[in-house]
């Protein structure tokens, strides 16, 4: 990437973004939570055309964003700037998948959460049914 675009962003980076924030926002990102991003990236519509090569830069951009002191804000920048708001529902619907992946929703998690779901202005009935999706969807025996 040129410095130029460095830090120009598709609406699919800004999904796998956000994924990789919340899997890296209790500074432990579990194995569970990798693999959930792989498989959503090889196998969800929204991703059909991604380059999977992408994601080293846009995990770099995220670790990078966290190491600075206005990071979140700026990620948040990155993400309102060019997800298109057809697709925040989606972002967090992937972002609550992530989360619980690992079977555990940390503090770090739940405090992410709930700042993407102000962030994109996820009505919060619509935000509890996601929640719901993604806790059905991880519960273990």
């Amino acid at each position: 990437m040129t410095e130029e675009n460095a830090f120009t962003l598709s609406a699919q980076d800004c999904l796998v973004g956000l994924m990789i924030a919340i899997s890296a926002s209790d500074e432990n990102i579990h194995t569970a939570q990798l693999v959930k991003i792989e498989t959503a990236v090889n196998n969800l519509p929204v991703f059909a055309d991604y380059d999977v090569d992408r994601m080293n830069v846009v995990a770099r951009t995220v670790f990078d964003l966290f190491e600075q002191e206005d990071g979140l804000d700026a990620l948040f920048g990155l993400i309102r700037d060019n997800l298109p708001e057809r697709l925040f529902e989606t972002a967090y619907a992937l972002s609550c998948d992530v989360a619980a992946a690992d079977g555990l929703l940390h503090e770090a998690e739940l405090r992410l959460l709930e700042e993407i779901r102000y962030e994109l202005n996820i009505d919060r009935l619509h935000a509890a049914a996601i929640e719901r999706g993604a806790r059905a969807r991880h519960l273990t025996l």
